[in-house]
């Protein structure tokens, strides 16, 4: 059973920073495809950015450019940095893992005020 915890949520002001951060509870960390999405308030949830095991990112156009996903294999961690927050990125944040499975965190609240 794979377990993914999530840290980092807040409230922040436009324009500021968050580092959100998800600890995998795997055997092989690197196996899995490590993902965050997010589900805006009244909205379905939509990915946000995603990395291989390789390392190969993936991110969704509104977040290019300010938000930086990494992943640590010595600590089973998968990083979100977010830079340049916009009220339009409030929302509950969930970190993913996708083996042949996928998985999800509780979700973190993230709020940027105007």
């Amino acid at each position: 059973q794979v377990q993914l915890v999530e840290s980092g949520g807040g409230l922040v002001q436009a324009g500021g920073s968050l580092r959100l951060s998800c600890v995998a509870s795997v055997k092989i960390f690197n196996i899995y495809t490590m993902g965050w999405y997010r589900q805006p308030p009244g909205k379905q949830r939509e990915l946000v950015a995603a990395i291989t095991g390789g390392g190969i990112t993936n991110y969704a156009d509104s977040v290019k450019g300010r938000f930086t996903i990494s992943r640590d294999h010595a600590k089973n961690t998968v990083y979100l940095q977010m830079n340049s927050l916009k009220p339009e990125d409030t929302a509950v944040y969930y970190c993913n893992a996708a083996n042949i499975q996928m998985y999800w965190g509780q979700g973190t609240q993230v709020t940027v005020s105007s």
